[in-house]
């Protein structure tokens, strides 16, 4: 039998991230078994402990990568708006409370879909969270703080990052909320989206 190669063993591993990402994301971590994101993977059950110690190991890469993934994507809005700190804001929230977002929570930010899952999976879980959460309240104060400039009003950093937490806070509310009633009450659901944009649009 050949010997698998580092390259493809990397790529192996990649493809159970993925699988896991997004099955974690859609129905929680533990929705989802070992088999069933193994077989989404396209590989075979045992083959999962060649890569991860554990599920719970695999949970916290899922997290570490997906933030990273959904910071690397803020970076980029606010390089595609090198001219206006407030033009890169509203495209954040834009991108975030929207309708795309809530219906693809496999395709989104770990920060609304495994919210309640951090929490309830140990400190280790909730690190890697809060370095999802902190790396988000940076971008933002610092963008609040751009803005402040741009206008001619100075921010203070206290000032900024306690907006910071504020608006975040209500971008993953909104949308755990419209996911919420989504299916039950779709017109709710967009006026969730719709009111929380305009009132985030507005800072």
């Amino acid at each position: 039998m050949p010997r698998i190669t580092q390259e493809q063993k990397r790529l192996n591993r990649e493809k159970i991230v993925t699988a896991a990402g997004e099955g974690f994301r859609q129905r929680g971590i533990d929705g989802v078994g070992i088999e069933a994101l193994m077989k989404a993977a396209g590989m075979t059950h045992g083959g999962f402990y060649n890569h991860f110690a554990s599920k719970d190991a695999l949970a916290l890469e899922v997290l570490h990568q997906g933030f990273t993934d959904s910071l690397a994507t803020l970076d980029a809005i606010r390089g595609a708006h090198p001219g206006s700190a407030r033009a890169a804001l509203h495209a954040m929230v834009d991108q975030y409370v929207d309708a795309g977002h809530r219906d693809h929570p496999e395709a989104g930010c770990p920060s609304a879909a495994l919210v309640a899952d951090a929490g309830r999976h140990g400190v280790a879980a909730q690190a890697e969270y809060r370095r999802g959460l902190d790396g988000y309240f940076d971008a933002i104060a610092e963008m609040l703080v751009d803005c402040g400039r741009e206008s001619g009003t100075e921010l203070a950093p206290a000032e900024a990052r306690e907006r910071a937490v504020a608006l975040f806070s209500q971008m993953v509310g909104a949308l755990l909320l419209s996911r919420a009633i989504a299916d039950t009450a779709p017109e709710l659901s967009d006026e969730v989206l719709e009111a929380n944009r305009r009132r985030l649009g507005a800072v």
